[in-house]
């Protein structure tokens, strides 16, 4: 029987939610979301990516609010590939054009139960004075065209970015069936610890 679960894998269930964000100088914005894994990663159930509502920030505090829930359980036999979370906020600047506002990506937890995770957002910039005041005369700053080249990191050290907030995401996680492909998450401790 144990042999059956070593070929089934083993499973990573989360559920969580985009609670808010810290970011200046901004009215209103909302988050596009992804879930980025390896080759031997598969969603079981779940959504991999959707978009939160917009939110306003408070009077006299940067703070967005969104409370977006996210649920998507894993399945592999490998944990090369961990799954990451992208975050990519959008809003409005002056001129009324939807332009990117940050980008920010984690990893999940590796250990089961409950995180808070700060992600902090980069914005990128343009390489010249003279490529600047092109983007923002025509209303289309740098980004880009795929946020799932933020995963990979060939290619990002020639990218120019500012950092521009953080944005909170908490985690609940359950995974299954890890210790019988030999790996440890330091569950095992806890459970023995809580036991004793």
């Amino acid at each position: 029987m144990v042999e059956s679960v070593k070929n089934n894998g083993f499973l990573v269930s989360v559920m969580g939610e985009i609670e808010k964000a810290y970011i200046q100088d901004i009215d209103n914005i909302y988050v596009k979301y992804c879930f980025v894994y390896g080759k031997d990663w598969d969603v079981t159930s779940g959504i991999e990516e959707g978009i939160t509502q917009i939110s306003k920030h408070t009077s006299g505090c940067p703070q967005f609010v969104w409370n977006f829930p996210i649920e998507i359980v894993f399945k592999s036999n490998n944990p090369h590939g961990w799954p990451q979370l992208i975050l990519c906020v959008y809003g409005l600047d002056g001129f009324g054009n939807d332009v990117i506002r940050g980008y920010g990506l984690c990893h999940l937890p590796i250990s089961s139960g409950s995180a808070t995770k700060q992600v902090r957002l980069f914005v990128p910039q343009s390489s010249s004075s003279v490529q600047k005041f092109t983007s923002w005369l025509t209303g289309h700053r740098p980004e880009y065209i795929d946020p799932k080249i933020l995963t990979v990191g060939d290619g990002r050290e020639v990218t120019r970015t500012r950092s521009e907030g953080i944005v909170f995401v908490k985690f609940n996680i359950l995974t299954k069936d890890f210790f019988t492909h030999g790996f440890d998450n330091n569950a095992r401790v806890k459970r023995i610890n809580v036991d004793v």
